[in-house]
């Protein structure tokens, strides 16, 4: 929660793990792009006020909210809020079914979070697009999605850990046919964050 910076810990299950596969397309944030959609989020706020009072951010705004307040927003602005505010509601979807074991939950969750990147918050490009829709094609993965900033980058996937290998091949063939680049693919299991070693 980066408003109150408290945290929570969800398990993922050992039978998992995050297939994180570089599309070694570098981000183009030079243009300007990621500020332009931070100032359309706070623009969204500014509009959504009056409506709904109180409001610091688009946490503080639920989908149905927004979705009864449409009407006040540009187009434009209309989707890249619905981006944050959809994306906040699976960030919870996401965490309630790892805890409930419901893989499949999850991995649709990210599955949608990757389409609401592209679609509505258009932070993806065609070689991070190309990785995503391969893995979720993939036997053996829950969900992929975008991952990071946008406009270039990795993707980060849910995977049956069974299945890692056969996956990780497939991503690395099908992203030089289909982009002619290489991909590097990390496996990756959960694990404590940065923190002091003692000596």
């Amino acid at each position: 929660d980066c408003r109150t910076l408290e945290s929570r810990n969800v398990p993922i299950a050992p039978n998992l793990k995050l297939l994180v596969a570089n599309s070694a397309v570098r981000h183009q944030h030079a243009g300007g792009e990621y500020n332009a959609r931070r100032e359309a989020c706070e623009e969204g706020v500014r509009l959504l006020k009056p409506a709904l009072g109180a409001i610091r951010a688009l946490r503080d705004v639920t989908p149905e909210a927004l979705e009864a307040n449409r009407k006040l927003l540009p187009d434009l602005i209309y989707r890249r809020c619905r981006h944050i505010v959809t994306e906040n509601a699976r960030v919870l979807e996401a965490e309630r079914a790892l805890i409930a074991g419901d893989f499949a939950a999850c991995g649709a969750a990210m599955n949608a979070s990757h389409a609401s990147m592209r679609d509505d918050f258009e932070i993806t490009c065609p070689e991070v697009d190309f990785l995503a829709e391969l893995a979720q094609a993939t036997l053996g993965v829950y969900g992929s999605r975008m991952t990071g900033g946008g406009f270039g980058g990795c993707t980060v996937s849910l995977v049956e850990a069974g299945a890692v290998k056969r996956v990780s091949q497939i991503l690395v063939d099908g992203y030089r046919v289909g982009c002619g680049r290489d991909a590097e693919i990390f496996d990756c299991s959960p694990s404590d964050g940065a923190g002091l070693i003692p000596l």
